[in-house]
C-alpha cells in the first residue's frame, strides 16, 4: 500500500456512478472501520444510519431539501450514505456502559484497573462538562475523528467518498428521531464510485507545501 497515492487520489466526489455499487464484503469493512475508530477514552460517542436502499436514500436526502438541495444527487446517487450523529450528553450511565463493554472485552486484568480507568474517563468528562463547559462540542470532535478515519479508510479501500456539512441536521434529527435518543446529526457521508464525468476528479490537488505547515525540530 502506498499511503501517498491514494490520498493523492481520493477527494470529494461531486457525481457518483449509480451503476456501481460497494461489495458486502469492502462495506463490511467501512462498518468495521466506524466501530474500531479512535476516539478520546474511547468514549465512542457516535452513532451512524447507514442507507444503501432507494427508500432509505429519500430518507436522508430529506436532509437536503431546500437550500442543501445541491448535494441531493449526492445522496441519491451512492452505493451508501451515512448520517453520522454524535451524543448529546455522556452522563455516569452511559459511562458505565463503555466500561463494562470494556470489561467483557477483557481489558481490566484487576478491579482496581477498571476502577482508575471510570475515575479517569469521569475527570476528563467533568473537565469539559463543568470547566470549559464544552461537553457536546469535545464529544463531537471525537466524531470528526472517526469521519476523518472513514475517509482514509474508504479511500484505502478504492471507495470514493464525500462529506457533506451542507445538510439540515435539524430534519435529519427528527427524521430518525435522534435527539430522543440522545444524539444529534452533524454530517452526511456518501460512498460509491466516482463517475466519468466528475470534473473534480480531474483537478489537481491543491496543498500547502512541507515547509509551510509543517516545523520540524
Amino acid at each position: 500500500m502506498n499511503l501517498t497515492e491514494i490520498l493523492n487520489n481520493r477527494y470529494s466526489v461531486k457525481e457518483f456512478d449509480v451503476t456501481k455499487k460497494i461489495s458486502d464484503s469492502d462495506f463490511q469493512q467501512i462498518k468495521n472501520i466506524l466501530r474500531l475508530s479512535p476516539s478520546s477514552v474511547n468514549l465512542q460517542p457516535w452513532h451512524f444510519i447507514i442507507a444503501n436502499t432507494a427508500e432509505g436514500k429519500e430518507r436522508v436526502a430529506k436532509g437536503t431539501q431546500g437550500f442543501f438541495k445541491f448535494n441531493t444527487p449526492k445522496v441519491l446517487d451512492a452505493s451508501h450514505t451515512i448520517v453520522i450523529a454524535a451524543r448529546t450528553d455522556a452522563d455516569e450511565s452511559y459511562m458505565k456502559r463503555v466500561l463494562e463493554q470494556e470489561d467483557k472485552d477483557g481489558r481490566f486484568a484487576a478491579q482496581e484497573f477498571k476502577d482508575q480507568m471510570h475515575g479517569g474517563r469521569m475527570l476528563f468528562a467533568n473537565i469539559h462538562r463543568y470547566d470549559l463547559k464544552d461537553l457536546p462540542h469535545w464529544m463531537e470532535k471525537q466524531v470528526y475523528l472517526n469521519m476523518g478515519t472513514l475517509l482514509l479508510g474508504a479511500a484505502a479501500l478504492g471507495i470514493d467518498a464525500v462529506p457533506m456539512e451542507g445538510v439540515d441536521v435539524k430534519a435529519l434529527d427528527e427524521e430518525f428521531g435522534l435527539r430522543e435518543k440522545g444524539f444529534t446529526a452533524l454530517a452526511v457521508v456518501s460512498l460509491g464510485y466516482r463517475k466519468d464525468t466528475d470534473f473534480n476528479a480531474k483537478l489537481p490537488k491543491s496543498r500547502f507545501s512541507e515547509e509551510t505547515i509543517i516545523t520540524q525540530l
